[in-house]
């Protein structure tokens, strides 16, 4: 499928594919004068306040677990931002429930990383493996919708169970991958979707008559619930840290016998087919561009070494591309000619369909007016 040529940002690798970018007379894109303005004091913060945000953190987190089985859940997808989680989270002795969500893609790889990350550090694990047939069906009436982003699926259950099982336990914290070091770009807006977005999925589902009936799924009123009634906390974990990528890869390697991915999130079979392959054939979007920016941006990663990346391949070579081509359509129940129909078609958008677009807007500006009076 012919691309056409991107114009890039002259400080970070971010370009044109990016909706709503603009370059100033530098060339320098917004997206990462976002990312100065807004995230470098997260990043670049001095280790004394950093440390003292730290001890003050635990502290809360150990308070408000005392006497419960566990004082903090943390959600373990085998990638490299989750497992160092864990580590830290043990080093500060806290008592974490790892939780893992099971959705039939996970890479022999992922499986091995977790099973060693928690025997050596001697954690519960709680697993939720979603049933496959209707989770097949659902992809399946993503794939028929066009929309952009079908691991909207993985992402609302994940949170579902995850609060689900803080809930059970009566955890008031829930310790995130997720931080600023690596992922504090701002994503484009139509590269993925919002991910309470429980009445998306619902109406995509009923175009392809799916039925959800054990699919653990969450939306906007969810969250306010669990966020404000039942006063559960998502913290960005690796933000109280000087969070650097290959540090953390350098030390799970030697105390886990922890194994490397190529990029960001390639644990799962299908994210690796899905960012690697679906996304910049069907939609023109390569993903590495923000988590390469974000890199650069960091200080972690230079930006000729960024480029470089990304005059590869997202695959480590076409013999893995074309196994995860073959796995993607005997998983799925495809044809070649499915698929190449599926990649010529043009996407949709997500609010092409019913969803809470809307209300999930309205409750974040009524908090952002909030924390801002």
């Amino acid at each position: 499928m012919f691309h056409k040529e991107h114009r890039i940002c002259s400080r970070c690798v971010m370009d044109d594919s990016a909706s709503k970018i603009t370059f100033d007379d530098a060339g320098v894109c917004n997206y990462c004068t976002y990312f100065q303005q807004r995230v470098n004091s997260v990043v670049f913060a001095p280790e004394q306040e950093r440390s003292e945000q730290r001890r003050a953190f635990v502290e809360k987190v150990k308070k408000a677990g005392k006497g419960k089985p566990y004082d903090c859940i943390i959600g373990l997808s085998g990638g490299v931002d989750s497992s160092y989680v864990l580590h830290l989270a043990l080093s500060e002795g806290l008592r974490p429930l790892a939780v893992h969500m099971d959705n039939n893609w996970n890479s022999e790889l992922a499986v091995n990383n977790i099973k060693n990350l928690v025997t050596r550090l001697g954690v519960d694990l709680y697993t939720h493996v979603i049933d496959w047939p209707e989770y097949k069906g659902l992809m399946q009436a993503f794939f028929d919708a066009d929309v952009i982003d079908v691991e909207l699926l993985y992402d609302n259950a994940m949170l579902a169970v995850n609060y689900e099982q803080a809930r059970r336990y009566g955890i008031k914290y829930i310790l995130s991958g997720s931080n600023s070091a690596t992922e504090g770009m701002p994503m484009p807006e139509g590269w993925n979707w919002r991910k309470w977005d429980k009445r998306n999925i619902k109406a995509i589902a009923r175009r392809n008559s799916v039925r959800i009936r054990t699919f653990p799924i969450m939306g906007t009123l969810g969250y306010v619930y669990n966020r404000v009634v039942k006063g559960i906390q998502w913290a960005s974990f690796l933000d109280l840290y000087d969070y650097q990528k290959e540090a953390a890869l350098d030390l799970l390697e030697q105390k886990y016998a922890y194994k490397r991915y190529p990029y960001k999130h390639y644990e799962s079979v299908f994210t690796r087919f899905y960012q690697g392959y679906i996304l910049p054939e069907k939609f023109d979007v390569d993903k590495r561009k923000l988590h390469l920016s974000t890199l650069v941006m960091s200080g972690q990663m230079t930006r000729d070494q960024a480029l470089a990346h990304l005059q590869g391949s997202p695959y480590a070579s076409p013999e893995e591309l074309d196994r995860d081509r073959k796995y993607f359509l005997k998983k799925m129940g495809w044809s070649e000619g499915q698929l190449g129909e599926y990649l010529r078609r043009p996407g949709k958008p997500h609010d092409a369909y019913p969803s809470e677009r809307f209300a999930w807007d309205f409750i974040r500006k009524i908090y952002q007016m909030r924390r801002a009076s």
